[in-house]
């Protein structure tokens, strides 16, 4: 079992954008790793507060992902942090070593990992 991180920023809190940027991070963790959704065991999302519109385990579930369980969580708030932004934690059985995971940030997410090249 191994674990893949990502993270999306996004730019208005409405239902709209925050399923339709869960969905771009999604299939971009899926398709660099390229995932099977029976592979996928669970899905834990955070969402900072600025993010109430929508629940983002909607977007996960309208791109086939069923079969895992979603856990939509507050990210911890921490003064002068990054706003509006979505992460997430996939929870993978697969036979792949931790350190071939390639982990996802997009759009102004890319600063929390610039170690990162996507």
């Amino acid at each position: 079992m191994i674990a893949i991180r990502g993270a999306i920023t996004v730019e208005t809190n409405t239902k709209e954008n925050i399923l339709k940027e869960t969905k771009i991070l999604l299939e971009e963790i899926i398709r660099k790793n390229n995932i099977t959704n029976d592979q996928i065991v669970s899905v834990i999302f955070t969402a900072t507060k600025d993010l109430t519109a929508a629940y983002p385990a909607v977007a996960a579930r309208e791109l086939g992902i069923v079969g895992a369980a979603i856990l939509c969580l507050n990210e911890m708030y921490v003064e002068n942090s990054l706003t509006m932004c979505l992460r997430v934690m996939i929870q993978l059985s697969i036979n792949l070593p931790q350190d071939q995971a390639k982990h996802v940030y997009l759009k102004g997410a890319k600063v929390l990992r610039p170690d990162l090249v996507n």
